[in-house]
């Protein structure tokens, strides 16, 4: 009986945490239970690298324990960009295109992670298209802030070097929140 009971309060706290994920927001209980249901877990050792910059990118990733450690190639090194940890997510414009990774992420301590991949996204937009919609529209939101805030951040870094900007290629248009 109680280890009925501990699992079942597992699976309520993994749904609090999914329902915490931007991507997941306003979803349901249930809805929340159909997405928990098309989650892949793995466990990887501290070092261990979750993907690779330049690989094709399959979906997202949800921290359950430990920490991951994104990093890009510069120079002749490495640039850490970010430590996501406990409940943190990353990887989920993988969701969307299926473009090679721009970082690498490396689990940086003994990690549990749960992933969400593009052909499960596929499947519930087969399945569930308004569930699907709601997963892509919130994607679509987040994209569009992280967007607007490195736009931000690029015009300080420019304005503080005193750098001309330059006219963007128009084939796919200015990277300029309007």
């Amino acid at each position: 009986m109680w280890s009925a009971f501990r699992f079942s309060k597992q699976k309520e706290d993994l749904l609090d945490m999914l329902a915490g994920i931007p991507i997941f927001e306003g979803f349901s209980r249930n809805n929340l239970k159909l997405v928990e249901r098309m989650l892949h877990s793995r466990q990887y050792k501290k070092g261990e690298a979750v993907f690779t910059e330049g690989e094709p990118g399959a979906g997202m990733y949800i921290i359950i324990s430990g920490e991951v450690e994104i990093t890009r190639k510069f120079n002749h090194g490495e640039l850490s960009l970010a430590v996501v940890r406990e409940h943190g997510f990353f990887g989920e414009l993988a969701l969307l295109d299926e473009m090679p990774r721009s970082a690498s992420a490396r689990a940086a301590a003994e990690t549990v992670i749960f992933g969400f991949t593009r052909p499960s996204l596929e499947s519930l937009c087969s399945r569930n298209p308004r569930l699907g919609i709601k997963v892509l529209l919130n994607l679509s939101r987040l994209v569009c802030r992280r967007l607007v805030k490195s736009n931000d951040a690029l015009e300080l870094i420019q304005n503080r070097l005193g750098v001309e900007r330059k006219e963007p290629d128009n084939r796919e248009g200015a990277a300029v929140h309007v």
